[in-house]
């Protein structure tokens, strides 16, 4: 890829003022990217590119816009195997999994383009004097934060559709992944897009701030955790004009009742639990079973497997499951929280500790918090999962739904009728059976509830937050055959 500055802003690379960000390679601790964030002037100058960039691309036809998508998803494809590099290095996914991101990266632009061709068609009625149009119009300027997790994928499944519906964007990647957010930058100015559609800016949480405040964003989708999604809501409520679409985090609860199949229910667990190191807000965090009897052999079970997961670096061959977390800190914080646990009355299963390679490379912990007094309800990110044992299945779903979350919720069982019970009552965004907590697809809605979200699904119904329905009756004839009283004719 050509050289470039620390942000892309109105077509044209620029260096930053603002302070220096480095990231880091999280096994090794070796300098990935460096650059300096935007300072408030670049934040607004990113903001004003956008806006005037706005009226030529929402006057472009669908088709030409979807052209420059087209060649974008291209590109995807062409710096394939540099971008999953970037992805692993920065993130210290297995390679497999950086792969895996960019494959889903392509796939989205087919579900765009179907979504906003179903969802967002112009429909007609026939009224008694008039036709009746609901034809849709887009938002403007949208600010898109992005987190570190999926530093291509996620930020794509806002920017995709909302380019798609006429929208222009201004990109703040996660500062731990800055290296990923240039790439895709740099392959958006490798399509051509017409200069201020796509701006990006570097920074942390200050910067982020900075641009949730700036007045003229006409939207902010935002995928990360709750604390910092709350904080650029608040900035919000001065913008009531302003669309605010929130993904957040989760404290997933997965529930396995008379399931026979143990060893499928465990490798279902750990993908639910460890994938990604345990840093996905769908992973699950409270995995509920019976007191006695079936609880028994799947928790033996789930402790022989989990120990023998292939963890390491992301280059290994043959590749491993997990590699590490994504800082030092982040695995330093998961540690504390098992030995809060623990000191609270918990029971370790399976001690989660650092691997002699690296403080950030985590081997999973099993925690059973069934005699603990009082439990947290927090996304610990990372692979840390705790145990809840009950009586009856009746208490089983008192359990799943303890929680101000709501993103993903699963259950293993044989039984239909009890997986709609479970479906019935789970408070979420997303509930599976007899498959992971992770387990999302592109083609259905993806959001939560609670502190999970505000009510606007990604994935396929992403369509529906990039731009507003306008109504219009429309009567080539000036006239009316009804008049109010007291109007005289």
């Amino acid at each position: 890829m050509a050289d470039a500055g620390d942000g892309f802003i109105g077509g044209a690379w620029q260096a930053g003022h603002g302070d220096l960000i480095e990231s880091h390679n999280p096994l090794d601790g070796t300098v990935v990217w460096r650059g300096r964030a935007a300072d408030a002037a670049q934040v607004h100058q990113a903001v004003a590119a956008a806006k005037a960039a706005f009226g030529g691309w929402a006057g472009l036809s669908t088709g030409q816009r979807t052209d420059f998508l087209a060649g974008f998803t291209g590109l995807l494809e062409k710096h394939r195997a540099a971008l999953a590099a970037a992805i692993s290095v920065e993130t210290g996914k297995p390679h497999w999994e950086a792969q895996a991101e960019i494959s889903a990266m392509q796939g989205k632009f087919t579900i765009a383009c179907r979504a906003y061709a179903v969802r967002r068609a112009q429909s007609r009625i026939d009224l008694p004097e008039a036709t009746g149009y609901t034809r849709f119009r887009p938002h403007g300027a949208i600010a898109v934060f992005g987190p570190f997790n999926m530093p291509g994928h996620l930020p794509h499944g806002h920017i995709l559709p909302a380019l798609l519906a006429g929208n222009t964007i201004v990109f703040k990647p996660s500062e731990l992944t800055p290296g990923v957010g240039q790439w895709l930058a740099e392959l958006w100015q490798e399509a051509q897009l017409p200069p201020g559609v796509f701006n990006l800016i570097q920074g942390d949480g200050r910067v982020g701030q900075a641009l949730g405040n700036e007045p003229d964003l006409d939207g902010l989708f935002f995928t990360g955790s709750f604390r910092a999604g709350a904080a650029l809501a608040k900035a919000s409520v001065a913008f009531p004009q302003r669309i605010v679409a929130l993904e957040m985090g989760g404290n997933n609860p997965l529930v396995v009742w008379e399931a026979a199949d143990v060893k499928a229910a465990v490798r279902t667990i750990m993908v639910s639990a460890f994938i990604t190191a345990g840093q996905r807000c769908s992973c699950a965090r409270r995995l509920v079973l019976p007191r006695e009897g079936a609880g028994d052999a799947v928790v033996e079970e789930l402790i022989r497997a989990t120990g023998q997961l292939r963890i390491g670096a992301p280059h290994l061959r043959p590749e491993p499951f997990m590699g590490p977390l994504i800082t030092r800190a982040a695995a330093l914080r998961v540690l504390e929280a098992q030995g809060a646990m623990v000191a609270g009355g918990g029971s370790a299963l399976l001690v989660a500790q650092a691997r002699p390679e690296s403080p950030a490379l985590l081997t999973p912990g099993i925690v059973d918090v069934t005699a603990m007094a009082k439990r947290g309800d927090e996304e610990i990110f990372g692979p840390l999962l705790q145990v809840v044992r009950v009586a009856d299945f009746e208490a089983a779903m008192v359990e799943a739904g303890r929680t101000r979350y709501g993103l993903s919720a699963a259950i293993l069982t044989d039984r239909r009728d009890l997986y709609q019970v479970f479906r019935e009552r789970s408070k979420a965004g997303v509930i599976n059976w007899n498959r992971p907590t992770t387990g999302a697809s592109s083609e259905l809605p993806f959001g939560g509830t609670g502190h999970s979200g505000n009510h606007r699904p990604a994935g396929y119904y992403s369509a529906d937050y990039c731009d507003y329905p306008v109504a219009s009756l429309e009567s080539d004839k000036l006239g009316s055959s009804w008049l109010p009283p007291g109007i005289n004719q």
